[in-house]
């Protein structure tokens, strides 16, 4: 676990783009897509779970600025998305921070062409015995 001192997320004053007073956007470096933002919360969090009520409404505010700059721009639409794996060390591609990244969209567009188009294998029918045992988690 990284502590906030050695947070690359903790310290980009010179990459923050747009701010509120609980959470900050910064361009992916490195990113999948041009217009790949990061958005996080100031305060060094590592489980989604930990965040105050006031610093996830900070955090979706700055997604839906972002997302509403670039829709119509860089793509048609966006991907959010937020990783949770603290079975990989921190490196270039994963740091112990709470991140959501947003970034543009549009049909077949790279992404699909490069990775999506080859998940489609993936998706299997949800049956009775597995939507009953995995809801149980939730009860």
């Amino acid at each position: 676990m990284a502590t906030a001192k050695d947070c690359p997320f903790c310290t980009p004053k010179e990459r923050i783009l747009k701010e509120n007073d609980l959470a900050q956007v910064t361009l992916s470096n490195p990113r999948k897509v041009p217009g790949h933002f990061l958005v996080m919360p100031k305060r060094h969090i590592e489980k989604p779970w930990e965040m105050t009520h006031e610093e996830i409404v900070a955090v979706f505010e700055l997604i839906f600025f972002v997302e509403q700059r670039i829709i119509g721009t860089l793509g048609e639409g966006a991907d959010i998305k937020q990783n949770y794996r603290p079975f990989l060390p921190q490196s270039r591609l994963k740091a112990d921070h709470v991140v959501f990244h947003v970034y543009p969209r549009s049909l077949q567009d790279y992404l699909y062409k490069v990775a999506e188009i080859y998940e489609t294998d993936l998706f299997a029918d949800l049956d009775d015995v597995e939507r009953n045992e995995v809801a149980k988690l939730l009860k």
